[in-house]
């Protein structure tokens, strides 16, 4: 096995073999019973090895997405053996079962085209002024990975239209054919609170589509008939904030990107204050929005879908905001955070973090005697071992960020990794699996050791 060749102390399988293979050889006219044995012994002395070794290497290596030099260069530094994941975070994998360690073969092996491009780090970039935070209390999740191929998805609530979910470059979305009017919606736990967030993906296939998010219940099938206030517009032409009378206050930006892939659809609401986003870029910012707040969430297509020009929804996650998060630690001595997200499987912060970890630099600055516990912790998802050694990473990345980023004295920052083992909800729904997915921050007793 070629790719096992990089860790440290790897004896070729085929030597355990040849050894059992002689001890047959120089045993004089053995019984067929003794030959029957030998040979499992044989057998099995093989593929206990090779089990070894491939655990040993899961254990010690590190994980990197394959276009991730940044993280190789890491690990090559710290003379760790790296194991490539793919683009859903699987570790990528030989014909017999075994992780690759060389890139160009584990990109060959998932048909991932190789780039010399390092991802954006958090703050950099457009993200730099990039400033949604998401709420830290999940209220609805639904990614549709538990609903058949064909069907409508169970914890959605249809209205009308054809609505269905399909496979697209190996993820499962909702498809929307059509007609106009087209309608579903989400039934909150409780109404939407003052402060709430939005996250959606959206691709629109045809230039004229039109897909509005209303926050309150709709009378009739169009638009038109009994809806008050303002609503959310995805559309090529204009994505933000829209008034169904078009006299109130209002604000829209082109977004061609929507017309052109699935993208990254953020809002977030602070009472009258609203923010909408597309990828890393705000669209929409008004002070005084007429904002209806329920228990539903609906989701309509105001125009034309059919087979050949379809809406394409991903994952959409409703959350309420939260506190200040120096406020909740005075107060309660911990807080947990959702705002800093990582490429799946992995210990890549990825650049949407920036403003909680902006929160967070900003914090440990203006009270320089802060000292934090930094905790990783995971959903019940995978295997024991590996989401302890990813919370572990995960925690110590955030460490390092706010050290190199912020300039704190890193004597003043611990790290700490819980893996599945700490729920705050239970991990049989995706509401609970995405509050268990955090970072907590832990207030620690004492002084800050004052820098040198």
């Amino acid at each position: 096995m070629r790719s096992l060749m990089a860790l440290p102390g790897f004896r070729p399988i085929s030597f355990l073999a040849s050894v059992l293979v002689a001890a047959l050889v120089l045993t004089a006219s053995p019984a067929e019973g003794q030959l029957r044995r030998l040979r499992e012994a044989a057998k099995k002395a093989v593929t206990d090895e090779a089990a070894e070794q491939v655990e040993r290497l899961l254990r010690e290596a590190v994980r990197c997405a394959l276009n991730d030099p940044v993280c190789v260069e890491e690990a090559e530094r710290e003379g760790k053996p790296v194991i490539y994941t793919d683009q859903n975070g699987e570790v990528i994998t030989d014909e017999d079962g075994a992780p690759i360690t060389d890139r160009e073969q584990a990109a060959a092996e998932s048909g991932v085209e190789l780039t010399d491009e390092s991802p954006p780090r958090p703050g950099e970039g457009a993200w730099a002024n990039y400033d949604f935070v998401a709420g830290d209390r999940v209220l609805f999740v639904e990614d549709y990975a538990d609903d058949n191929v064909g069907d409508f998805p169970r914890r959605l609530e249809f209205m009308r239209g054809n609505w269905e979910v399909v496979e697209w470059e190996g993820r499962q979305l909702l498809r929307n054919t059509g007609p106009r009017s087209a309608a579903f919606k989400i039934v909150l736990p409780e109404a939407l609170p003052e402060m709430f967030t939005v996250e959606l993906e959206a691709y629109l296939s045809y230039g004229n589509q039109q897909l509005m998010v209303l926050t309150s219940a709709l009378q009739g099938e169009g638009l038109g008939s009994g809806y008050e206030g303002n609503y959310f517009q995805i559309d090529g032409r204009g994505v933000g904030v829209e008034d169904r009378d078009r006299t109130g206050v209002k604000a829209t930006n082109r977004a061609p990107e929507v017309n052109e892939a699935l993208t990254p659809i953020r809002i977030m609401a602070d009472g009258r204050y609203v923010k909408m986003y597309v990828g890393e870029r705000r669209v929409a910012n008004i002070p005084n929005a007429n904002l209806q707040r329920s228990n539903e969430i609906i989701f309509l297509n105001n125009y034309v879908a059919d087979e050949e020009r379809p809406i394409l929804l991903g994952p959409i996650r409703v959350a309420a905001g939260g506190k200040d998060l120096y406020d909740v630690l005075e107060a309660d001595g911990r807080v947990s955070t959702r705002g800093i997200y990582f490429d799946t499987g992995s210990d890549r912060i990825r650049p949407e973090s920036t403003p909680t970890l902006k929160e967070i630099g900003e914090m440990l600055q203006d009270h320089p005697d802060l000292r934090l516990m930094i905790e990783g912790h995971t959903d019940s998802d995978g295997d024991d071992a590996q989401n302890q050694d990813l919370s572990e990473r995960r925690a110590a990345s955030v460490k390092v960020f706010l050290v190199d980023a912020y300039d704190i004295d890193a004597s003043r920052l611990e790290t700490a990794g819980f893996g599945e083992s700490t729920p705050v909800a239970p991990n049989d729904t995706p509401e609970g699996k995405q509050q268990n997915r955090r970072v907590d921050l832990v207030k620690l007793a004492g002084d800050a050791d004052p820098e040198v």
